[in-house]
């Protein structure tokens, strides 16, 4: 009789492990990713607010690209020393971050 109370206590305590399995979720993450569509330009083509403020705030730049975006926004390539690097300006030479 002792034995019969312990394997019907085994039995429903194995079957209690079954049924509290957790639900499956599924998650969709969407990224969306919007990117600027920048056009290669010549070096002369930036305006001379923006390679002033170039100057100014890297006297020792030089600039290796130049891009534009449908919102006069410039995008320059420039190696400073032996550092490569991008910058994003507007059209009047204020800086933005990118």
């Amino acid at each position: 009789m002792k034995k019969l109370f312990i394997s019907a206590a085994i039995v429903l305590g194995s079957l209690t492990s079954f049924a509290s399995t957790s639900p499956i979720v599924n998650t969709t993450v969407k990224s969306v990713s919007i990117q600027d569509e920048f056009t290669e330009i010549k070096n002369e083509e930036v305006p001379t607010a923006v390679t002033n403020a170039l100057k100014k705030a890297y006297p020792d730049a030089v600039l290796n690209k130049a891009y534009k975006n449908a919102a006069s926004q410039y995008k320059l390539e420039i190696t400073v020393g032996d550092k490569v690097g991008s910058l994003y300006a507007n059209a009047d030479g204020s800086w933005v971050k990118k």
